[in-house]
């Protein structure tokens, strides 16, 4: 329906996030990925969605004066925001480890920000979904940390996996943000430039 409509874009996704891509090909919307190394350090003053922001237009604006003029670039950041701190991706077994067992029996929050650029302009946009998780066992949690290797996932666990079905009590908010894409958000925005 909407692929139609946005004829007249060539859409860009700047994501090597295998969740990302599939959203868009779920959306029905043609597009083409196009991936730049880029270091993702902000600045440490930074809180929750300030981060996100700042990250998905950092990414964005590595393609500064690149964009031809029908061309429409999408790059996104997501964190977890838990006890006023953001988790990343782990770097490690122990991090990842110590990242989930904070989580445990508490609510965080998974941010996700979208930058959609243009040669000319550029959009922001955010989503925010709480999460609540059971009480885990240390056995649990080393379970998926050894079979899932959830090294490439902020906060180093996916709720489309075992562990999401396992551990998860509630979601307040778009599940496919906590899976890295606010999809509903995005394909609204995506309908307003028709």
């Amino acid at each position: 329906m909407l692929k139609e409509k946005l004829k007249k874009y060539k859409i860009i996704l700047a994501s090597g996030s295998p969740r990302r891509q599939q959203f868009f090909k779920d959306l029905d919307l043609d597009f083409e990925i196009r991936l730049k190394d880029v270091e993702e350090i902000y600045p440490p003053e930074l809180k929750a969605v300030e981060i996100t922001d700042f990250l998905a237009e950092l990414k964005a604006n590595a393609f500064e004066g690149e964009l031809k003029e029908n061309e429409l670039l999408v790059t996104s950041d997501t964190i977890v925001w838990h006890k006023n701190k953001a988790l990343g991706k782990p770097k490690s077994a122990e991090e990842a480890f110590e990242m989930i067992k904070s989580m445990s029996n508490t609510t965080h929050e998974v941010i996700t920000s979208v930058c959609f650029k243009t040669n000319t302009a550029s959009t922001l946009l955010h989503d925010i979904t709480k999460v609540t998780f059971k009480d885990l066992s240390d056995e649990s949690i080393l379970y998926y940390i050894e079979n899932y290797k959830p090294y490439d996932k902020a906060g180093a666990y996916g709720i489309q996996e075992w562990f999401g079905f396992m551990a998860v009590t509630k979601v307040e908010g778009s599940y496919t943000n906590v899976m890295g894409l606010p999809t509903a958000k995005v394909y609204e925005y995506l309908t307003t430039l028709v």
